[in-house]
């Protein structure tokens, strides 16, 4: 690994000749205080086929509740995008004063893999970078990208944030961060041929650490079943403090997902954090499958999104509905746990945590 994987956006800043982590940055728990949320506003008809339209009213409502709490930045394509993202968000009664547009067209809406990733370091001269990693949808799976691919150097030009460019593929959904130097991930994505096949897991471990500040990184193997990512760990395992994971597991031993999810709890139950300590593991229940077209489609309760004061879970009007939102509410006592209907946003095979990406405060 040579130091031209250490190139920003912005070349005449003398901090983006090293790595955040040599500079003291880390990427902060989604449950530290937000400065905004960013999204991107979905406009693919491919990624909903036939069904676009009826995503936008619970689309909405992921804003609304957001836009109570902390700035929500949405990314448009232009004007008239923004006239209709306007018009929709209108009828939710959103917090308005704190709904921001800006014209940065995107492929997609998957604002958690596209998006800039925020570092932090309230010591710093900067004491806000962004990472922009390279994108590749997914490991080539839905070009055209190249709008998505230069998102988060967008951001940094426009506000006048450092920006630093590791040179790999990485997506925000493949990762999950306790705040305290631990990341949790899954083989079947980050080491997927598809994504980096230059570099073993140790180099790939070594990447992480240098550009999201951390100092461990723990692996399970897969993901579930519909997933077309290769295996979020969004879909699968969250932590909600430093030293406690929400997992999901099925319950059905005959249910395609049942094997992968046992296995995911095996080998989170021999994990050790940095003190040593293993971790405080909460199961979280699958809901019944969704299928859509004959579509086994990702649906999980896991895929919830930490605002300010609210965790927003998306639900599929199944029985076990209450039953999660009842355990995540638990692990969250000082927010308000809210269920948004989700049955046709995961049709696009994601839900509010892929759509979103937090922008943390600087304390």
């Amino acid at each position: 690994m040579t130091n031209n994987r250490y190139q920003s956006g912005q070349p005449s800043s003398d901090i983006t000749h090293q790595t955040p982590k040599s500079q003291g940055y880390r990427f902060p728990a989604e449950w530290e205080p937000h400065e905004a949320t960013w999204l991107a506003w979905p406009h693919k008809e491919e990624s909903w086929p036939g069904k676009i339209d009826a995503i936008y009213p619970k689309y909405c409502e992921f804003i609304k509740i957001i836009s109570e709490d902390e700035f929500v930045r949405i990314n448009v394509r232009d004007e008239e995008m923004r006239k209709f993202a306007m018009d929709c968000i209108l009828q939710t009664g959103a917090h308005l004063e704190n709904i921001e547009f800006y014209f940065n067209p995107t492929n997609d809406a998957w604002c958690r893999d596209h998006g800039p990733a925020f570092l932090v370091n309230p010591e710093a001269e900067e004491p806000k970078i962004i990472v922009d990693w390279n994108f590749n949808a997914w490991g080539g799976k839905y070009p055209p990208f190249d709008l998505d691919d230069v998102v988060p150097t967008r951001i940094g030009k426009e506000f006048e944030i450092p920006v630093f460019h590791p040179g790999i593929i990485m997506e925000g959904g493949s990762v999950e961060f306790n705040g305290k130097g631990t990341i949790l991930t899954s083989k079947s994505c980050l080491l997927n041929p598809n994504r980096n096949p230059q570099f073993n897991q140790e180099e790939i471990e070594s990447y992480l650490k240098d550009f999201y500040g951390v100092d461990q990184i723990l692996w399970v193997d897969d993901g579930i079943v519909g997933d077309d990512t290769d295996g979020h760990v969004d879909d699968t395992i969250r932590f909600v403090n430093e030293n406690t994971v929400l997992t999901v597991v099925e319950e059905n031993p005959e249910d395609d997902n049942y094997e992968i999810l046992q296995q995911n709890l095996k080998q989170l139950k021999e994990m050790k954090l940095l003190d040593g300590t293993p971790l405080n593991i909460i199961e979280l229940p699958m809901p019944d499958p969704v299928i859509w077209e004959d579509q086994r489609l990702p649906a999980s309760y896991a895929n919830f999104y930490i605002s300010n004061k609210h965790v927003i879970v998306p639900t599929y009007r199944c029985d076990k509905d209450p039953i999660a939102l009842d355990i995540i509410q638990k692990c969250f006592p000082e927010r308000t746990v809210v269920g948004i209907d989700s049955t046709d946003i995961i049709w696009g095979l994601g839900s509010f945590h892929c759509l979103s990406q937090q922008e943390p405060a600087v304390n």
